[in-house]
This record gives C-alpha cells, sequence and structure tokens, in this order.
C-alpha cells in the first residue's frame, strides 16, 4: 500500500477506535467511505482490527474479514484468560510469587470483550524458580519457545498459548536507566488480597512502567497507535485518582517527563477526535508507520542518531558496534561473557553473523551512517 494510502487508512482506523473507545455511533457516511481491505491490512499491523471492527458494526457496515478478525481476539483472549488462571494456579501450588503485566490488565479496562487484542501474555516471575517454572510449562503441555537467553523465557501451545515468563523487567545492562531503575522491582510490587502469592503495582507504578515499556519501543523501533490507546483508555479511567506529584517526580528520575507529556497530548487528541495541528500529524505519522512493534527503518536511525551523539564521530561509532561493551555479551552472546576466552569467537561471529544473515539490514545501517556524516 502506498504511504497516502495507509495514513488514509490508519486514520479511517483511528477514527472508528475513537468511536468505538467513547461509545459514539460512526457516520454512517463516512464508514460507508471506507476501503475495508486496506482497513484491515492496516489494522492487522497494529492489532487495532477489533477495535475497528466493533466501529464498523455500530455504524451498520457487515464487512465478513473484520468481524471474523474480531471475533478470533475475543475467543483468543478469552483462552488466555483461562490457560492464565491455570498457570497462576499451579504457580501458587509451588509457592512462587507472580504478577501478571501489562495487558492482561489493560484489556480488561477497555469497553469492549476483545477489543484489547493480545499476542501473547506477559508473567513477572520469582527468578530462584526459573528451571521449576520452565518444568511447569512442560507438565502443561508448552513447548519451549526460548530458554535462559533474556529476561524472559517464551512458551507455546497450540492454538493459540504463548507466555512469556519475565524473570527482570528489562534485560541487563548497567547502563541503562529502565534496567537499573526495575532491578529491585519487588519493593514496589504489593500483595494480592484475593490469592497467596500473587503482587499488582500501584495505579502510579503501573502507568509509569506502560510508559517505561513504550519508551523502549519507541526509541529503538517504533511503537503502534495501540501504545497511544492504552495511555487513553488508562487515564480515562484512572486520571482523576493518581498522585501525579509522585508520577511526576519518577518520570524525571527516568528522564520521560516529556515523552510522558507528548504521548498523552497526542493520544488524547486522536481519540477524543481534537483537531489535529500539522505538528500532531508529525508525531502520529511516527506511530502510524511504526506498525505494532516498529520497524527496521526506525532501528536503523535511532541506533546511528544515538551512537553518534555519543560517540560524536563515525570511526568511534564503528569501533563501538565492532566492540561493543560487556552487557551485550551478556544479553546476546553469554556463552562469551561466561567464558571469556572465547570474547575472541564473539567478536569473529558477529561481523559474519551480519555478512551473512544480516546484510541487508547491516548496508542500511552503512549507508544511514554515511548519510549522516555527510
Amino acid at each position: 500500500m502506498e504511504a497516502n494510502e495507509y495514513r488514509k487508512s490508519a486514520y479511517d482506523m483511528l477514527y472508528l477506535t475513537a468511536c468505538t473507545v467513547n461509545g459514539i455511533t460512526p457516520s454512517a457516511q463516512r464508514a460507508a467511505s471506507i476501503d475495508t481491505k486496506k482497513l484491515l491490512e492496516t489494522c492487522e499491523k497494529h492489532i487495532l482490527t477489533a477495535a475497528a471492527a466493533y466501529g464498523l458494526e455500530a455504524a451498520g457496515i457487515k464487512d465478513y474479514a473484520m468481524t471474523q478478525a474480531k471475533e478470533k481476539a475475543v475467543r483468543k483472549n478469552i483462552l488466555l484468560d483461562a490457560q492464565r488462571n491455570v498457570i497462576l494456579k499451579r504457580l501458587e501450588s509451588e509457592k512462587i510469587w507472580y504478577m501478571p503485566l501489562k495487558g492482561a490488565l489493560l484489556k480488561d479496562w477497555y469497553p469492549k470483550l476483545g477489543m484489547r487484542q493480545m499476542s501473547d501474555n506477559d508473567i513477572l516471575c520469582d527468578p530462584e524458580y526459573r528451571e521449576k517454572i520452565r518444568d511447569i510449562m512442560l507438565e502443561l503441555g508448552f513447548t519451549v519457545s526460548h530458554y535462559g537467553e533474556l529476561n524472559d523465557d517464551a512458551y507455546f501451545k497450540e492454538p493459540v498459548y504463548n507466555y512469556e515468563m519475565h524473570f527482570d523487567l528489562f534485560t541487563y545492562n548497567p547502563e541503562n536507566i529502565f534496567y537499573n531503575y526495575y532491578k529491585d522491582i519487588r519493593d514496589r510490587l504489593i500483595k494480592d488480597d484475593d490469592n497467596s502469592y500473587g503482587y499488582h503495582l500501584s495505579n502510579e507504578n503501573f502507568y509509569i512502567y506502560m510508559l517505561s515499556h513504550e519508551h523502549k519501543h519507541y526509541f529503538y523501533g517504533g511503537t503502534g497507535v495501540r501504545s497511544l490507546l492504552d495511555i487513553y483508555v488508562f487515564i480515562r479511567k484512572f486520571g482523576d485518582e493518581l498522585d501525579w506529584d509522585y508520577i511526576s517526580e519518577q518520570l524525571s528520575i527516568l528522564d520521560m517527563t516529556d515523552f510522558e507529556a507528548n504521548c498523552r497530548e497526542l493520544a488524547d487528541k486522536v481519540f477524543s477526535l481534537k483537531k489535529l495541528s500539522i505538528e500532531d500529524k508529525k508525531a502520529l505519522d511516527y506511530f502510524i508507520f511504526s506498525g505494532t512493534y516498529g520497524n527496521q527503518f526506525n532501528v536503523i536511525y535511532n541506533r546511528v542518531s544515538r551512537g553518534l551523539k555519543k560517540n560524536k564521530t563515525a570511526g568511534r561509532y564503528v569501533i563501538q558496534r565492532i566492540f561493543p561493551p560487556m552487557s551485550h555479551y551478556k544479553k546476546w552472546y553469554p556463552w562469551a561473557y561466561e567464558h571469556k576466552w572465547l570474547l575472541p569467537a564473539a567478536w569473529l561471529f558477529r561481523p559474519l553473523r551480519g555478512i551473512t544473515v544480516r546484510r541487508k539490514r547491516l548496508a542500511a545501517e552503512l549507508r544511514y551512517l554515511l548519510k549522516k556524516e555527510k
């Protein structure tokens, strides 16, 4: 889809979603003019198909593909909830503390079932029981997607059961402000009233973590408009009850004051159907063209821009990319981190992998680096 067509389709998606979240009946005339095939394609990139489908139905538009996608989203949420309850009961029986994260809770604050679509469920767990949790998941019929490599382990079971069991909220990086802020997250957890080992965050800390998570995506490869919708839904439900002095203090610590204010203002304008300025539209474009989890252009653009800002020259940036800090090896090459004598092998492996497996991405990075230098 050409860029202007995609943008128009995204605005249609946002209009229908805004109507749905606010309980407004969309204009029948506008809804009838929407190209539903392009709408479906755009919605799937942002995981907002169910939200837009509800809007179409409210306007009296019956589109089979959109309705089917919505019903699948509803079914998946129900299945994920049911299976998560099974997992949490097992954690309870093994006396392992846990806390469901972000989307598993956010979806219940949306006005319609399935409107906040889920690709997986994230659960923070006691890191001392990582191996035991793997055994539990295997006993429950899951297969291991990855284990022991990052800050989470991923499990899958047919037909739609994806779960990520987290042991830190951010991957290990002692230079990263978010890793350092959240490495002692247990101190901020609040005990649930209706179980023995479940925990939750205060509404203020939930909001701060939600923003921290989106900040990570935004400044890496970008993040889609659903992140703005999450902010809008959360603020609409809890905004008047929040301790904004505490939130402001924590945002300042995390250097997110401007990020939060800009996202909250844009989210309010978009989903309250207010008129957007030229600057608003430019800011919204970044979300629209990022898709749900970002894109490779943003990854390269943000990486090179940050790298040049930190290293000052292209030469220093290239050296840093070839010989990254030890935190990089702990995250991506634990075998080299744990056995330092294997570091030379990692030094050789990384560029070879870039040339063979990621040559297009590497070439794009070099082109953009040269362009920035000029």
